[in-house]
């Protein structure tokens, strides 16, 4: 993945909200069954671990992505964002907008005879 196509995601999918949310078992058959649908549907979601060692989440992330053939965009804290290309969907990320910069409104100069104090 290139850098650019991440970052491209990554800013996708900052509004998102957690579609899959585990719970105290942590990683489940169901619960890989259910992130496998969300990520057939909408190519591009966020899980929350509900745990607190970031080195389990990391690991956890981890072994979602290795099972379900998915890129590991970025883990937040216990938000983890995945992405997995769905060749029959439309892509993801389209061409990035260019925005434009907007002007600044021109200073009015105060009425005559007031001073603003």
């Amino acid at each position: 993945m290139t850098p650019k196509l991440k970052k491209a995601l990554c800013a996708k999918a900052h509004t998102l909200k957690p579609v899959v949310i585990t719970g105290q078992a942590g990683v489940s058959e169901a619960v890989l069954a259910e992130i496998d649908n969300a990520l057939n549907h909408h190519e591009l979601i966020k899980i929350r671990l509900r745990d607190d060692d970031r080195e389990e989440r990391k690991r956890l992330s981890m072994e979602v992505c290795e099972r379900l053939n998915a890129e590991l965009l970025q883990i937040l804290g216990q938000i983890v964002t995945l992405y997995r290309k769905n060749p029959e969907k439309t892509q993801v990320v389209s061409k990035p907008v260019r925005r434009v910069p907007r002007k600044k409104p021109e200073r009015r100069a105060a009425p005559s005879g007031r001073t603003g104090y």
